[in-house]
């Protein structure tokens, strides 16, 4: 491994990152006067946001609030993060719906009304803040939507703190109170967006909450001035909770840690106000503070840690005779097919992370010559001994002489491949390697159970799985494989983490199915879960990226260095 190359590939995508401008804006979501559905009680609500493709104007789910109980006028505490483009019009939809039961599937649930919008509206408007009617239920108000975004600073620390309270003022007239508090940052324009809510502690006047964690930039924005205001309510079963008072903080304060500073008086300014021997409603006392840095996957990669990139390609018959033009994997002389397009997108970003550019690459479902013996893992440049190819030109040519030599059949099966990675991704598991599997497929699945089971296992080492589905099939078992929703599970256990990414080739194409509209879209939704699956890798397994090498004469391979796990993070914004 010459090292100046690989130091100059590093410094490459540096480049490279810094020149894709994603700005993330953060999307909070409130109602008011909402539709009730519940005879005895009033709505569950819960808000779907929707983002739109590019040119099939498919509608895909971005993800889901949390559910408030009993409320018609929703803060929802779950935000939405997404990339912001200046130049891209970005379609959103948010639909409400009234939860009646623990089922993902919305169509079980009532529907509220729902809004559309582009992101650049919300942005564009007063205080970045879009107030619309819902829509959608005939002849009924359906109540308004408010819609708040932030651009979110790159501060990446993440604060841990735990709060208690004293002597804090009786609501409930048969026991004692049932306190939470309620974190609110505030914004440029004076307003306040509510960033975290924390558990019930029942029937009890001097609580103590439990430890939480949560993004700096969440509570403040990176900005440790910014006041954060927090309010302490007595909960109630019918979602009428009862404000017991509120103080004011700021990071800059908080961050001070336990001390006399950091023991606030609950006001409750109604009693102020009427009262004149009105002391407080009571006194909450930060116990514990503690700030730690996020790593980032940047972080892990300028550290020395490598991308190894295998690719499995479907030779299953359902894609087609490869000589007639109606095949998924016909050969044309004057274009790529959906094959050859789905690997150079994804292949093309993927490449700058491994520094050999040695890529391994199999085929599956085939019969191979000379005796027709069906294969679910062979090496598309016929070396079994070693199936790496040079670069994404050697995969290409590759895949061709295979397409040219072995025989389309059947059945369509995953598992082998995915167990074939998972072993090399074994053999290395001190943070040095990251391995990335990419399935293109037709979808038409035949060792389900299998595969599931292979996934479940590999889920707790160093890979990441991306499948990409080409062609018109129903891609069912792809989007359950994918557990974004529903984390997977085989014989009773669940997946450690979820390090599937499925997508479907057709959302980036034209109507012709021969344009990619947008390779750079199609590569970013394809490679946009990996960052974090690495990361939760590496934290789970307690490994610390390196520091950068500091020149040339370092390895870039240097394993990162290990410290124990770190406690999981309980907020997830």
């Amino acid at each position: 491994m010459e090292q100046p190359e690989d130091m100059a590939s590093l410094s490459e995508f540096d480049s490279l990152a810094g020149s894709i401008p994603a700005t993330k804006v953060e999307i909070t979501v409130s109602c008011r006067n909402l539709l009730d559905k519940d005879m005895f009680s009033k709505s569950d609500p819960l808000c779907v946001m929707y983002t739109q493709g590019m040119e099939n104007k498919q509608w895909r789910e971005f993800g889901r609030t949390e559910v408030i109980d009993n409320t018609l006028n929703p803060d929802f505490v779950r935000k939405f993060i997404v990339d912001y483009f200046f130049e891209e019009k970005q379609n959103l939809r948010f639909d409400l719906y009234d939860v009646d039961s623990k089922s993902p599937d919305l169509s079980k649930h009532d529907f509220l009304g729902q809004a559309f919008c582009t992101l650049g509206e919300i942005v564009g408007s007063p205080g970045s803040r879009l107030e619309k009617p819902l829509t959608g239920v005939p002849g009924k108000k359906c109540g308004t939507i408010i819609l708040s975004a932030e651009e979110l600073s790159n501060c990446r620390d993440v604060a841990t703190m735990q709060f208690c309270a004293n002597k804090l003022d009786k609501k409930d007239f048969f026991g004692k109170s049932d306190p939470f508090l309620v974190f609110y940052r505030s914004n440029e324009d004076g307003t306040f967006t509510i960033c975290h809510k924390t558990e019930v502690m029942k029937n009890t006047l001097n609580p103590v909450w439990q430890t939480f964690s949560i993004p700096v930039r969440a509570l403040c924005n990176g900005d440790y001035d910014r006041t954060i205001k927090v309010e302490v309510y007595d909960w109630d079963r019918d979602g009428s909770h009862d404000f017991i008072g509120e103080f004011t903080t700021s990071y800059r304060e908080l961050a001070r840690g336990q001390s006399q500073f950091n023991i606030y008086e609950v006001v409750n300014p109604k009693k102020k106000m009427k009262k004149k021997k009105y002391v407080n409603s009571g006194t909450v006392t930060l116990l514990s503070f503690a700030v730690e840095s996020e790593c980032t996957f940047l972080d892990y990669i300028k550290g020395g840690t490598q991308i190894n990139f295998t690719v499995a390609i479907d030779f299953t018959a359902s894609n087609g005779n490869p000589s007639q033009s109606t095949s998924l994997h016909y050969m044309s002389p004057y274009q790529l097919n959906a094959y050859a397009l789905a690997l150079t997108a994804v292949g093309e970003i993927i490449q700058h992370y491994d520094s050999d550019k040695m890529f391994p690459a199999l085929g599956f479902g085939a019969k191979l010559p000379p005796d027709g013996r069906v294969s679910h893992e062979f090496p598309l440049n016929g070396n079994q001994e070693n199936p790496s190819c040079c670069g994404i030109d050697g995969i290409l040519e590759a895949y061709h002489r295979s397409l040219r030599t072995v025989q389309l059949y059947g059945p369509t099966n995953f598992a082998p491949v995915v167990t074939h990675v998972a072993r090399n991704a074994a053999a290395v598991q001190d943070g040095s390697q990251y391995s990335v599997l990419l399935i293109i497929t037709d979808g038409v699945i035949s060792d389900m159970a299998q595969t599931k089971e292979a996934i479940v296992n590999a889920a707790k080492l160093p890979m990441s799985i991306i499948i990409v589905g080409v062609g018109q099939a129903e891609f069912d078992a792809m989007v359950e494989l994918d557990g974004d929703d529903v984390r997977i599970s085989s014989r009773g256990k669940l997946a450690e983490r979820d390090i599937v990414q499925f997508v479907p080739f057709r959302d980036y194409v034209d109507r012709t199915g021969n344009h990619v509209l947008s390779m750079a879209r199609l590569a970013r939704d394809v490679l946009a879960e990996i960052p974090d699956q690495l990361v939760s890798y590496m934290k789970a397994q307690g490994i610390r990226p390196r520091p950068p090498p500091a020149a040339p004469t370092h390895s870039p391979s240097q394993s990162p260095a290990r410290t124990p796990p770190a406690s999981p993070l309980h907020t997830h914004i």
